[in-house]
């Protein structure tokens, strides 16, 4: 057991608050740092735990470090029989709570393990190594940063050592890639995920356990996790290859700060490492949502004001309306007075028939539409978020080195099936809000571009956009089409969030 208890003092300054959890010999607190009024992560370890050198030695080493990915360290010391490590408390989600409802979105996903990556080729210059990445360990902060927690202290506290440090942190780097990406965990230890399926003993790609992986996330998981050539690419097998790797990634915009007290985490994020977790849980999505909703509406634009010379301008310009309207209406009278009845009846006679009015028209399907491309796939588990009817939820290509699609292939798009012809009167598309899409609405009756043919063009397009045919259109398949994608995170990428086809209306 500790032989600190809450309130304990330490360096008569961090105040210990609220224990997390203990095992093993090392308890991890949430503490206050009375000087600087800051909440802050301490580990106290019992007597007996027999690698407290080790441990300090790890935390002061890595203190020198000034990456800010990497969780800081602000003091470390064994005096007076108690051994302590403070650190910078980190409040957000982990990768582990993000994976929670199943895998991230795949661009989303690398880009953390990106950051990450990054982070830990710096520190392995410096001459240190994590050696225990895990989802609890890889963190997207509050304040909408990436945050990598234990570098080097992790491996101290459960005395873990390589002979290859530089390709045992590649290969966790693989691992927590896997792991964005399906939601599953490729190694030994109990993390909290279910387990990496297998196929002939071999552990399957991300790509066979989730749909939509792009490809070339997929190579780079392969040649991080199992060491393997891919693509003609050999094996990643230091931090700053994975790094280089990952390059391409768009990385995520950080988020606003939010001024709202984080919630205390009292549960350990790594259930095979005792008391690493320094995050407190995330805010439920419902109280967010609310916090955004209740701000205030901007103020209405002050009202000018009128003097005496306005008021009588303005009696001026009324009477001389009134005398207009009176003189108008005294000789349309006397015109209608004046017109034969036979004219005035052939009039009515001639007057227009109710316009028809077009009716939704729903799709059996929606798929992702990529024929040009090397894995003939573009996002097809998302596809069907851009038919739900839904205006949250979307469905979007892959991200683009260019807004020519990377002059990787001439367009990519949305592709629905209406389970049998149907004519067309036109097709609403709900983009995103940045401008630059060129899109078509190309119709036919196979799910072939060949078969399909451009019925409308829009350019420079974004928000809502209505594609409607020159000329009568009917068709079983109706695609959305993409050949220039709109700028996204340093990147391109087209988004749609929903879409509605019109078919005309009876009378």
């Amino acid at each position: 057991m500790s032989t600190v208890e809450p309130g304990t003092r330490l360096a008569d300054r961090f105040r210990l608050e609220d224990r997390v959890h203990e095992s093993g010999g090392a308890t991890l607190w949430k503490a206050l740092d009375e000087i600087l009024a800051r909440p802050v992560a301490v580990h106290t370890f019992t007597p007996d735990f027999s690698r407290v050198q080790e441990v300090v030695t790890a935390a002061r080493q890595a203190s020198r470090l000034t990456d800010p990915r990497l969780t800081q360290v602000f003091d470390a010391a064994d005096e007076d029989g108690t051994a302590y490590v403070v650190s910078e408390w980190v409040s957000g989600e982990s990768l582990l709570d993000l994976l929670e409802s199943g895998p991230v979105e795949p661009e989303r996903g690398a880009a953390l393990v990106a950051e990450a990556a990054e982070a830990l080729a710096h520190a392995h210059t410096a001459g240190l190594t994590h050696l225990h990445l895990t989802p609890g360990r890889l963190v997207w902060t509050s304040g909408g940063t990436v945050k990598l927690l234990g570098l080097a202290v992790d491996a101290a506290i459960l005395d873990l050592s390589s002979e290859d440090p530089a390709r045992e942190d590649a290969e966790g780097l693989g691992r927590l890639l896997y792991a964005a990406l399906t939601g599953h965990w490729p190694g030994d230890l109990d993390c909290g995920l279910p387990p990496a399926p297998l196929d002939d003993g071999k552990i399957c790609t991300p790509r066979q356990v989730t749909a939509g992986v792009p490809g070339y996330l997929d190579a780079i998981t392969c040649r991080a996790l199992l060491q393997e050539p891919r693509r003609g690419q050999p094996p990643l097998a230091t931090p700053a290859d994975v790094a280089e790797a990952l390059a391409v990634v768009p990385r995520p915009a950080p988020a606003p700060v939010t001024t709202a007290p984080p919630a205390l985490n009292l549960r350990s994020e790594a259930p095979d490492a005792p008391g690493m977790s320094t995050m407190p849980p995330r805010m439920p999505s419902h109280l967010a949502h609310q916090m955004a909703m209740t701000s205030p509406p901007p103020l209405p634009p002050p009202r000018p004001q009128t003097g005496a010379a306005s008021k009588i301008l303005l009696t001026v310009i009324v009477l001389l309306v009134m005398a207009a309207v009176g003189v108008g209406a005294w000789t349309v009278g006397k015109n209608l007075g004046n017109t034969p009845r036979g004219v005035a009846e052939s009039g009515a006679a001639q007057s227009p028939s109710p316009s028809r009015k077009p009716v939704t028209v729903k799709p059996v399907s929606a798929a992702g539409f990529d024929p040009l491309g090397t894995d003939r796939a573009e996002k097809p588990e998302i596809a069907p978020l851009a038919v739900d009817g839904k205006p949250s939820t979307d469905w979007h290509t892959d991200s683009y080195s260019s807004a020519d699609l990377g002059r990787l292939k001439d367009g990519v798009g949305l592709i629905l099936d209406m389970g049998k012809p149907v004519p067309i009167a036109d097709v609403v598309v709900s983009l995103g809000s940045a401008g630059g899409s060129t899109v078509q609405l190309k119709v036919g009756d196979a799910a072939e571009l060949s078969s399909l043919k451009t019925v409308a063009e829009k350019k420079g397009a974004s928000g809502s956009v209505t594609l409607t045919p020159e000329k009568a259109t009917t068709g079983q398949y109706v695609l959305i089409w993409f050949t220039r994608l709109p700028p996204y995170n340093g990147q391109y990428r087209g988004t749609i969030y929903d879409v509605t086809v019109h078919s005309p209306g009876s009378a």
